[in-house]
C-alpha cells in the first residue's frame, strides 16, 4: 500500500561540532609564601553558563567555572575556565532547545572544564582539586523557576 500524503516528521538532530577553551586564568597572588601555610583550604566554586546563536540551528554554549581557594584570609589560587562548545540543534521546540542549551550542553562541557582546572592547580604547585559532578538539570530547573517567578506580575487592585 502506497503511503499517502503524510506530513514529514519533525526529526530532532543534535550534533557536537567543536569543544574549545575560550578563556582561562590562573592566579597565585600569595605564592610562594602560601606554600608555607598549614594547608586547610576553603574552596568556593562558581558556575555560570552563557550562549549565543551563531546561525540557524547552530549555537555556542560557554560554561564558566571559577574556583577560589583560600587558606585563612589569604587567596592561595584563583582559577577561571571558560569552556565552550559549538552545537547544532534542529527539530526542537523552544522549550526543548532551551533545556538542551541550558543543561545538556553544559553537562557535556563540564568534564573538560574540570580537567583544565585540575591541570592548572597541579601545575601551580597545589594539591589537585577534585570537583564533584554537577546536576545541570537541577540548576536549569532552578533557573527556569526563578525566571518564571520574576515574570509573574501582580494583578492590579480595583
Amino acid at each position: 500500500m502506497a503511503e499517502e500524503n503524510k506530513p514529514a516528521e519533525n526529526k530532532q538532530e543534535f550534533q557536537l561540532q567543536k569543544i574549545y577553551l575560550k578563556d582561562t586564568s590562573f592566579e597565585t597572588p600569595n605564592s610562594p609564601e602560601i606554600f608555607t601555610e598549614n594547608w586547610v583550604p576553603d574552596v568556593n566554586i562558581e558556575l555560570q553558563t552563557a550562549g549565543k546563536s551563531l546561525a540557524d540551528d547552530v549555537h555556542e554554549v560557554v560554561l564558566s567555572v571559577t574556583v577560589t581557594t583560600k587558606v585563612g584570609d589569604k587567596t592561595a589560587y584563583l582559577v577561571e575556565v571558560h569552556q565552550a562548545g559549538v552545537f547544532t540543534l534542529s527539530g526542537f521546540n523552544d522549550s526543548e532547545r532551551s533545556h538542551m542549551l541550558g543543561s545538556f550542553c553544559p553537562n557535556i562541557l563540564f568534564p573538560y572544564a574540570r580537567e583544565a582546572i585540575s591541570d592548572f592547580v597541579g601545575k601551580g604547585g597545589f594539591p589537585q582539586i577534585m570537583i564533584a559532578p554537577v546536576n545541570f538539570d537541577a540548576l536549569y530547573a532552578q533557573h527556569v523557576q526563578q525566571q518564571n517567578s520574576e515574570n509573574v506580575t501582580e494583578e492590579p487592585v480595583h
